[in-house]
């Protein structure tokens, strides 16, 4: 089963409806139309090897969950399959009768503590590395080994690189000699005081992961001692390739509205974070999904960036702690009653069989 093929015989769907931002009532004019579904997969394709747990279009914008798959989850208390089945009717876009049965009290559980509010510490973390990527840009030309070396000079240190131009010196004619029981510590020779062995030079290109040692006839004095920060280096390579991958993937939209409200953290992030733990509050008070947020105009205000990131990060974690609260004195069952979960899918899934082969 593929995304094609589903939309080719959609009479296998039992459940397709708008979602994200649109169901919670918080889109705005640019925002895209997500849509969420279940759909059971035929006979012959279930009890075969190749069962598909879910299927999607190119841009993961609509997705449809297996009805197995789709329990599974619920069991899980997954915040966006339980959003799913709470779904306000003005975003269903259809409704099998049989999914009249499966009900969100079924399901919530203490585990929703954890899925839902666990969610903040992660994107506040990410908030915090959107910042850094913003008020640090990095340079598009890429670092080499060579700018993280610096060889002994006077009582002090000079870079590399300067001390090649002041000597005329190209690091391909060099050669480095490991030195024992120091670190990353190398001594530093010129091809000129060797002709019997050719020198490798200080690394192999722009894109070496470390420095490369060369053979050096005895009794050769070095020209000079050469520290190369590699823990600087390997933090550097990283940063750098996941700036640039950021800068290649983030959503323009998103970006500007980041720069425009300068607070420099993801304000939807930010937005869905206290979305989340509102919910999860909800849950543990009145034990029930609100998808539509009656809190918009408080989530909208994060959306336009009109708090500062520190006090929303503390709003967060004092809410945290009234959530771990909330559901200490909650009667949650401490996760779903798994036999009821396993009897109603076998139900629907005998009730669907029968359905297609009347």
């Amino acid at each position: 089963m593929d995304f094609k093929k589903l939309n080719e015989n959609r009479t296998l769907i039992l459940l397709e409806c708008i979602s994200g931002s649109k169901a919670y009532g918080l889109a705005l004019p640019h925002s895209d139309t997500d849509i969420k579904g279940v759909f059971n997969l035929p006979k012959l394709e279930f009890y075969g090897l190749d069962y598909t747990e879910q299927v999607n279009n190119e841009s993961n914008d609509i997705v449809y969950y297996e009805l197995k798959r789709f329990v599974d989850l619920l069991c899980k208390n997954n915040p966006n399959i339980l959003e799913l089945l709470a779904t306000p009717d003005d975003s269903i876009l259809f409704k099998h009768a049989l999914m009249n049965e499966v009900k969100p009290e079924l399901f919530l559980s203490r585990l929703s503590q954890q899925t839902f509010a666990g969610y903040d510490q992660a994107q506040i973390k990410k908030a915090r590395g959107l910042n850094k990527k913003i008020s640090k840009p990095m340079d598009k030309e890429r670092k080499s080994i060579l700018d993280f070396c610096f060889v002994i000079q006077g009582q002090g240190t000079i870079p590399l690189r300067d001390w090649l131009k002041t000597n005329e010196y190209k690091h391909e004619e060099c050669g480095l000699v490991n030195i024992p029981h120091m670190r990353d510590v190398y001594a530093v020779y010129h091809q000129s005081l060797d002709a019997h062995n050719r020198f490798k030079g200080i690394c192999s290109g722009d894109y070496a992961n470390d420095v490369q040692l060369s053979s050096v006839s005895k009794g050769i004095n070095p020209l000079t001692i050469m520290s190369f920060n590699k823990d600087g280096y390997s933090v550097y390579c990283k940063e750098f390739k996941g700036y640039w991958d950021w800068t290649e993937k983030r959503n323009e939209n998103r970006y500007q509205n980041t720069i425009e409200h300068g607070k420099n953290y993801d304000a939807k992030n930010m937005m869905h974070v206290f979305r989340l733990l509102n919910m999860a509050e909800e849950i543990a008070l009145y034990k029930k999904i609100n998808v539509r947020r009656h809190d918009r105009e408080f989530l909208l205000k994060i959306r336009n960036g009109e708090f500062m990131y520190e006090e929303l990060v503390n709003q967060a974690n004092e809410k945290t702690e009234r959530i771990i609260e909330l559901f200490a004195k909650s009667d949650l069952p401490d996760q779903p009653d798994l036999v009821t979960a396993n009897e109603l899918l076998i139900r629907l899934r005998g009730m669907c069989m029968k359905e297609t082969e009347n």
